[in-house]
């Protein structure tokens, strides 16, 4: 079963009922994994992007390019490895800040402002890749 409607999620909505009555707050993923962009390990330099996927969306559309967002890109010789706390440091802020107090959004299709709030459901970071 997809996280977008598994056992965790009916789960956060049964402990959470306050946030799950409004179906226009945002559940999020966020997932990170390292690359090279120079396609040789001989070059020591790679990229950790940190993307938000969208888990209001049904499982066929969660994982489609359009709705996932690159939030950041964490560069350097290596993998951040234990320090990737420091760099995800301000998108934690941000998304504690849409956990506690939410955000006013406009809602086009209601034609009126709304407090929209954010839970991140899941995190997927892989430690292996690089031999952490």
């Amino acid at each position: 079963m997809h996280p977008s409607n598994g056992e965790a999620r009916k789960y956060f909505n049964s402990v959470h009922p306050h946030f799950s009555a409004e179906s226009r707050n945002m559940r999020l993923k966020l997932c990170t994994d390292g690359f090279n962009p120079f396609g040789s390990f001989v070059a020591p330099y790679y990229c950790w992007p940190v993307i938000l996927t969208v888990y209001n969306l049904p499982p066929g559309m969660c994982m489609r390019l359009k709705f996932m967002f690159l939030s950041m890109v964490i560069p350097g010789s290596s993998s951040p490895g234990q320090n990737i706390d420091i760099c995800l440091r301000s998108l934690i802020d941000e998304l504690t800040q849409l956990w506690s107090s939410g955000t006013l959004t406009y809602d086009i299709s209601r034609k009126h402002n709304f407090v929209m709030r954010a839970a991140l459901l899941l995190i997927i970071k892989n430690v292996n890749y690089l031999g952490m």
